[in-house]
């Protein structure tokens, strides 16, 4: 079992605050492995068994409570009377009015509460509503590379290996039933992608078409790393028989962005200094999966498939992450770390080709700051090319990342 250590280490520097910890992400992202590592650190440290509730709200034994109340008097009445209560809640959106479990369990000063979740909107809008700077989200997502060669145990990660980790994904579940064969894995994924469409969206969104919804996906999928809109999508739906709206195309996506499924990266105006409405770009929660689901076993587009592991290896690190425009020029990320300093980033396959080369460093020309500038690429050496630094993408992936 691989420890999720990014994570972990948020979870203990949060420990005995009084806050809710809001564990989100993506569904079998590793939510729930993560409480059950951090329970076993607090065992291990000495908290007695005693002081520590885990509930799955998917659990069988756990969807009989009528109502919240009943949830949190019988949480209540196992508390210990002697030092630190931690309280686990696993997938907490099963349960209708948990916000007011939450809250309730909250003002107790003897009780430690963590909550994991796999809808965005829940967890940003409800939970926001009602538990006002009473809550700290921490992201999650699958394996990154990293976490990827710690599993499979590879010493020195090669290139070979990060291009493995483009096809397969992160899902930890996944690639055990990879181990199996390929029919396994990519079974898992198809049954995951429609477990989220039924549990995490349907329940709480009209989806009126699920044909021209599941082809919205794959659509997305086929197009990260790519401008899209709303517009340009509903035009392309007019030459098939999913005959959908921009309003709608618009909606699909939003709830695709609070299921975790996809990831929305605005456009930033640099001259400007402002956000663009239109053609930003879609990133999916995981490479194995848009493999799975555009029915591909081979690696197709494998420059915007890098582009789409740097984009959440980003995010991994702390950054908030928007597409650059630079006059006429697109800078692929430009972001901010979680000390507010601004970074550039170009990707690419090679800059071997003195075209490729060429183009890349160009967008960097009228950029008139000195912040740092870096283009990832599978190239093994790693030049300057004044002040604009190359790096290699498996490198860059397996450095500890610092938040």
């Amino acid at each position: 079992m691989v420890k999720r250590e990014l994570y972990l280490s948020k979870l203990r520097e949060l420990k005995d605050v009084q806050i809710i910890k809001v564990v989100t992400g993506v569904r079998r992202c590793g939510k729930s492995t993560l409480l059950e590592q951090f329970g076993a650190e607090l065992s291990a440290a000495g908290v007695p068994a005693a002081n520590i509730q885990y509930y799955n709200l998917e659990a069988p034994e756990n969807t009989d409570f009528e109502n919240w109340r009943d949830f949190y008097y019988s949480i209540k009445g196992r508390l210990s009377s002697e030092g630190m209560n931690y309280i686990f809640l696993d997938e907490i959106q099963m349960l209708d009015g948990f916000e007011r479990l939450l809250d309730g369990l909250h003002i107790q000063r003897n009780i430690d509460l963590y909550v994991t979740g796999s809808n965005a909107y829940l967890l940003s809008s409800e939970l926001a509503t009602i538990l006002t700077g009473r809550a700290i989200s921490i992201d999650m997502y699958p394996f990154s590379f990293a976490e990827y060669a710690a599993y499979r145990q590879i010493e020195k990660p090669a290139d070979s290996d990060l291009i493995d980790y483009m096809q397969t994904g992160g899902f930890p579940q996944a690639l055990e039933l990879h181990k199996i064969s390929h029919t396994t894995y990519e079974n898992y994924l198809k049954g995951l992608y429609n477990t989220i469409l039924e549990k995490d969206i349907k329940p709480r969104n009209a989806i009126y078409s699920d044909v021209a919804f599941n082809n919205l996906t794959r659509f997305l999928s086929d197009s990260i790393g790519s401008p899209v809109s709303a517009n340009s999508i509903a035009n392309y739906f007019v030459h098939t028989k999913d005959r959908i709206d921009d309003k709608t195309v618009s909606r699909y996506i939003a709830i695709l962005n609070r299921s975790y499924l996809f990831y929305h990266a605005d456009r930033f105006d640099l001259k400007g200094k402002s956000i663009l409405k239109t053609q930003g770009k879609e990133y999916i929660v995981d490479t194995g999966f848009r493999n799975v689901l555009l029915g591909r076993e081979q690696l197709s587009n494998l420059g915007h498939i890098l582009e789409n592991v740097v984009y959440l290896e980003l995010l991994r690190r702390g950054h908030s992450v928007h597409i650059g425009k630079n006059a006429e020029h697109e800078i692929d990320f430009v972001t901010k770390d979680s000390r507010g300093y601004r970074h550039y980033y170009q990707v690419c396959l090679t800059m071997r080709e003195e075209s490729t080369r060429k183009r890349e460093l160009s967008v960097f020309d009228k950029l008139k700051d000195h912040h740092p500038k870096f283009i990832i690429c599978l190239d093994p050496e790693e030049p300057t090319h004044n002040g604009i630094v190359q790096r290699n993408a498996t490198k860059w992936l397996l450095e500890a990342v610092n938040i």
